[in-house]
C-alpha cells in the first residue's frame, strides 16, 4: 500500500472511529471501539517521523493527526466521566456523584458563588450558522468590546459587520477542518490582553 493510500485509510479510520465513539457514548454499543482506535494509533505511529512523506503528504498527515488529537482528548474526558459514573461533565468537577438532583443543583450553585466572579468568567457562546445565530454573534461582539473597554484596550475601527464576517469565515473554516457541528467562541483575558478564542464543539 502506498503512502497516499495509507493516509487515506488513516483519514477514513479517524472518521469511522468518531462514528463508533458517538455510538458508544450514545448507548448503542457496550464497549469503546478499541480495535479501530488501535488501527488509527498504529498508522499515526508508523508515519510519525515523517521521513517517508513529501511535503503535501506531511501536511495531510499533520491535519489528520491534529483532528484525531482533538477528538481523542474529548473521548478520554468522556470515558473518564462514564467510568466514574457521573452523569454530566460538571459532576466530575463538583465531585457530587450519587447525590440527589436537588442536592446537585445546590452544590453547583454553591460552587459558582464561591468560584470566580461574573466579571472574571470568560464569555462563551456557540455558533454553527452566523445568520441563524445572529443574536449569539452580537452578544459575542458586545462582550469583546466591553472586555476591551474594561482592559483599556483600543477597539480601533471594529464594527459589528466586520466582526460578523470574521466569525463566519472562522466558523466555516473550523467546521470544515474538524467536521464539527458548531464552534465555541470565548472572550478571555490572557496576559492582560483580550483574546477571542475559537474551538471545535463536537
Amino acid at each position: 500500500m502506498t503512502v497516499d493510500e495509507e493516509l487515506t485509510l488513516l483519514e477514513e479510520s479517524v472518521r469511522r472511529l468518531k462514528i463508533e465513539y458517538d455510538v458508544y457514548f450514545g448507548g448503542g454499543a457496550k464497549k469503546p471501539p478499541a480495535d479501530t482506535e488501535w488501527r488509527v494509533q498504529s498508522l499515526v505511529k508508523k508515519y510519525s517521523d515523517g521521513h517517508k512523506m513529501n511535503f503535501a503528504q506531511r501536511f495531510k498527515y499533520n491535519s489528520i493527526v491534529q483532528k484525531f488529537s482533538l477528538y481523542n482528548a474529548l473521548w478520554q474526558q468522556k470515558l473518564k466521566i462514564k467510568e466514574e459514573g457521573y452523569r454530566r461533565p460538571q459532576d466530575a468537577k463538583l465531585g457530587i456523584a450519587g447525590m440527589r438532583i436537588d442536592q446537585e443543583h445546590a452544590a453547583a450553585a454553591a460552587l459558582e458563588s464561591k468560584g470566580e466572579t461574573q466579571e472574571e468568567k470568560a464569555f462563551r457562546t456557540s455558533c454553527s450558522d452566523v445568520t441563524a445565530d445572529h443574536d449569539n454573534v452580537e452578544r459575542l461582539f458586545n462582550a469583546m468590546m466591553a472586555a476591551k473597554k474594561k482592559a483599556g484596550e483600543a477597539s480601533g475601527n471594529a464594527t459589528f459587520d466586520s466582526f460578523k464576517a470574521f466569525v463566519q469565515k472562522k466558523t466555516d473554516q473550523i467546521r470544515k477542518d474538524y467536521g464539527c457541528h458548531a464552534v465555541e467562541y470565548s472572550v478571555e483575558m490572557e496576559n492582560g490582553q483580550v483574546k477571542l478564542k475559537a474551538k471545535a464543539k463536537i
